[in-house]
C-alpha cells in the first residue's frame, strides 16, 4: 500500500490524481543539465593536458546529475488528489507533507488560465474554502479543467448522498414506514450506485436495512 492509499479513511476512494504541468520543471532541468554538459566538455578537454583535474571534474558530475534526480522526483511527489470526500495535496520525498480539505468545506472553485495554459493545458486552482486554511493555491497544475470538474462533480454526488441518508434514517427509525417509501429509497440508492457515488458493496448493505422494514 502506497503513502497516499494510507490517508484514506474506511469507503473513501481515489476519483482523480493531477500533478504539477511539466512546463514547471523545464528551466530547472535545462539549467542542470546545460552545468553537466559543461563540466564534461572540460574534462575532456582537460583530459588531454591535466588528467587529476578531468577526473575531479568528472566526480563533480555528481552533483549536477543528483540536482536533476530531486528535481524530478519533487515533482513525481507532489501530487493534488480528488477523493469522493476531500481534496488531499500531497508533496515530499521521504519527509511527507499533506494537506486536505472536506468537500462540504469548500464554497467555490476558481480557475485561472492564462494564453498559453490554454494551449498547453495548465494553469492555477484556487480552492476556497470554510476551514482554517481558508484558501488552498495550486499553481501551474497540469489538466485544471478536468480538476475542478471532478472536485465539483465529486462535491455534488457528496450532497446527494446526505440527502438520501436523512430520507433513510427518517424511513428507517418509522415503525410502519409508507408502503412506497421504501420501493422509492431503493430506486435513488441504486442511481447512486451506478454514479459510482456508493459502492456495490455498500448498495447491498442499505438496501437488504431498507427490505428489513417491509
Amino acid at each position: 500500500m502506497g503513502y497516499l492509499e494510507g490517508l484514506l479513511g474506511k469507503k473513501e476512494m481515489i476519483v482523480f490524481k493531477a500533478r504539477q504541468h511539466w512546463l514547471v520543471v523545464v528551466p530547472r532541468l535545462v539549467l542542470w543539465i546545460a552545468v553537466s554538459l559543461l563540466i564534461m566538455l572540460i574534462a575532456s578537454v582537460l583530459a588531454l593536458t591535466v588528467a587529476g583535474v578531468a577526473l575531479v571534474l568528472i566526480l563533480a558530475l555528481v552533483f549536477p546529475l543528483w540536482r536533476i534526480m530531486v528535481i524530478l522526483l519533487n515533482w513525481w511527489n507532489e501530487q493534488y488528489v480528488i477523493t469522493n470526500r476531500r481534496v488531499i495535496q500531497l508533496e515530499g520525498i521521504i519527509n511527507k507533507h499533506s494537506i486536505d480539505s472536506s468537500l462540504e468545506k469548500v464554497n467555490d472553485v476558481v480557475l485561472e488560465q492564462s494564453a498559453l495554459g490554454r494551449m498547453l493545458n495548465y494553469g492555477d486552482v484556487k480552492i476556497l474554502t470554510a476551514s482554517e486554511i481558508g484558501v488552498n493555491l495550486f499553481r501551474r497544475m497540469d489538466r485544471p479543467v478536468r480538476f475542478k470538474t471532478e472536485m465539483l462533480n465529486q462535491k455534488e454526488a457528496l450532497s446527494e448522498l446526505d440527502v438520501f441518508e436523512a430520507k433513510a434514517t427518517r424511513v428507517l427509525s418509522e415503525e410502519a414506514p409508507s408502503a412506497g417509501d421504501i420501493p422509492e429509497l431503493i430506486a435513488e440508492l441504486d442511481e447512486l450506485r451506478k454514479k459510482g457515488i456508493i459502492t456495490n458493496e455498500e448498495f447491498q448493505d442499505k438496501k437488504r436495512a431498507l427490505l428489513a422494514k417491509l
